[in-house]
């Protein structure tokens, strides 16, 4: 999804990309090399002979609500194929290494007493509360330190929840849409007043891609999202405004997956690499709503960011 979108925006300005992914689920005729990041034979394969500008690495899995029964395997893909691809960028002599990080990496926000400071910056002490989280910390670190001993010119960029075309993994949005369109109620036990910081696919490429260009950064780490702060119940309500018939019911408390966050604080990304959120959350979700109605015929992915 991202990856496909990040790909996009450098090919349509005509920069030449080698795009990997673990299977060929692009379906659009694009070229596509197929390759697991923890074959790391394989990923030095892909690219030998080839001269390597930078790496914008949105590979591995996705969400703190993906293989939560098997902690082994998100640490294998997230942690062991991030050290390859680095390793890979390392050998290569690549000029800038863009990592997917996540907002999961912060972990919950509230203090001890129950307040949540904010806006929350990024030079806050990090406590994952899923192995999906901790592995995005451990990339982090990795990024970090590749630049301290080997030099090489490495960012993360934290990025909120995403949603747009192409999210095959859960997203609260996508489900209030579909069943919209298929006229049937959503029902979700939790969420009336929980918060959630949601981006669209198009703007975090955007600030990937932002990243991959800047000749110099002066931080490793940048949290990047929309630039909104509702809850799932006042994004219900937003869908609702795009879709009449949509019927959202939604309980109270906090989603069990998902941490308790205050809002972020985004000003070093719009300072440092001059992004900021361009499509707004109801825009966002009208055309979303169109692209799903426009694909309903292929397939609805209701799988489990």
């Amino acid at each position: 999804m991202l990856g496909n979108a990040v790909r996009t925006l450098l090919e349509e300005r005509g920069t030449e990309v080698i795009a990997v992914d673990r299977i060929d689920v692009t379906g659009d005729g694009r070229p596509l090399t197929v390759c697991d990041i923890t074959d790391i034979h394989r990923l030095h394969a892909v690219v030998v002979g080839r001269d390597i500008g930078g790496i914008v690495h949105c590979g591995g899995f996705s969400g703190p609500m993906v293989e939560r029964a098997n902690p082994n395997g998100m640490v294998q893909v997230n942690v062991v194929g991030t050290a390859n691809v680095l390793e890979l960028a390392r050998i290569h002599s690549v000029q800038r290494f863009v990592f997917c990080s996540s907002t999961s990496a912060f972990g919950n926000t509230e203090s001890e007493n129950g307040q949540t400071p904010e806006p929350v910056p990024e030079d806050v002490a990090l406590w994952p509360s899923s192995v999906y989280g901790a592995s995005k910390v451990a990339g982090e670190q990795l990024v970090s330190t590749y630049a301290q001993q080997y030099g090489l010119d490495g960012v993360s960029l934290r990025i909120s929840w995403v949603y747009g075309p192409r999210r095959t993994t859960d997203c609260a949005i996508r489900t209030m849409i579909e069943d919209a369109l298929a006229s049937r109620p959503t029902h979700l036990p939790f969420g009336r007043n929980f918060p959630r910081q949601y981006i669209h696919v198009d703007d975090a490429a955007r600030a990937l891609v932002s990243a991959l260009d800047k000749p110099s950064l002066p931080r490793r780490t940048y949290t990047v999202t929309g630039g909104t702060f509702l809850t799932l119940g006042e994004i219900g309500d937003m869908v609702a405004r795009v879709l009449p018939n949509a019927e959202i019911n939604l309980g109270p408390g906090s989603d069990p997956v998902d941490d308790v966050q205050g809002r972020f604080d985004i000003s070093a990304v719009e300072r440092d690499l001059g992004f900021a959120p361009a499509i707004g959350l109801e825009d966002g979700i009208r055309s979303y709503a169109a692209w799903l109605s426009a694909h309903a015929s292929g397939h609805l992915e209701r799988t489990s960011n």
